[in-house]
């Protein structure tokens, strides 16, 4: 999920262009894009647009609801019934219990064969102290997704600084990684400022994450390419995954390639390489 594409979901007009994008991901939004007065409305257009029979099967449908303590996440909840969702993408997420919250939640009044995974917004200093803890608060938690935007603009911190990113870029990611999900990255605001997106891409690509959030399409290449892996990467993992299988054949734990020591980390990261690139 290199990239994901954020839709409004008051611009049902846009839908069927994001579907098809170049997008891994397409993500719509019921929360902060739409207006209170427009909310059912959203609801609506979405629920018709995620019930056809032909919605492409090579992307990731995400819809990011309103926020879970809110009477317009049940009605999220229940416009969404028997619709094709891969994932929740749950905001403003701030203690063990907001997750807790929506799995109830989602329990009541969603089909028990419709169980979409969960991707957590952290986008406060509450949201953030907690992360390893919310990432680890249920099975259906799978990534958590940093929102610099609110992270960042509420506290007056400089975004265009790259040591303020990069502390809290990494402390989401070792979060993540305490709790066993995937770290994602932030949406970009300036659409037109390409440096600015492969910068702040960059260095979330160096930190492990997964991908990045685009709110406009030119966006999307930008992401794909930073965090697809290099031809010479996807090689490399390619013959680590190799030298791995003969190392297991002879008892072998860790093993020297290319005069470096492989152990389980290195494959583990290798064969996730392999997997994507296959994929």
């Amino acid at each position: 999920m290199r990239s994901k594409l954020f839709v409004p979901g008051s611009r049902p007009e846009l839908f069927a262009k994001a579907m098809a994008s170049s997008a891994d991901a397409i993500s719509f939004d019921l929360e902060d894009a739409v207006p209170q007065s427009r909310k059912a409305e959203a609801r609506a257009n979405l629920a018709d647009f995620l019930g056809r029979p032909d919605l492409p099967t090579d992307k990731v449908i995400i819809v990011r609801t309103n926020v879970p303590a809110s009477p317009e996440f049940a009605a999220d909840l229940v416009a969404l019934a028997g619709r094709r969702v891969d994932m929740l993408n749950l905001p403003k997420i701030d203690q063990v219990r907001d997750v807790t919250a929506a799995v109830v939640a989602m329990a009541s009044l969603l089909a028990t064969e419709q169980a979409p995974e969960l991707l957590v917004n952290i986008e406060t200093p509450s949201g953030l102290r907690h992360a390893a803890d919310i990432g680890r608060a249920h099975p259906r938690v799978t990534g958590l997704q940093l929102g610099l935007g609110d992270l960042f603009e509420s506290l007056g911190i400089d975004r265009r600084d790259p040591a303020n990113l990069h502390a809290v870029l990494y402390a989401l990611r070792m979060a993540a990684a305490e709790a066993g999900v995937f770290a994602y990255d932030s949406a970009y605001p300036d659409v037109e400022d390409e440096a600015g997106f492969r910068a702040e891409a960059g260095i979330a690509r160096r930190l492990g994450y997964l991908g990045k959030s685009c709110i406009h399409p030119r966006q999307v290449a930008l992401a794909n390419a930073t965090f697809q892996p290099s031809e010479e990467e996807i090689a490399r993992a390619r013959r680590i995954v190799a030298a791995a299988a003969g190392a297991t054949r002879q008892g072998l734990g860790a093993f020297l390639l290319e005069g470096r020591m492989i152990d389980p980390p290195y494959l583990h990261r290798a064969q996730a390489i392999v997997a994507a690139a296959d994929a």
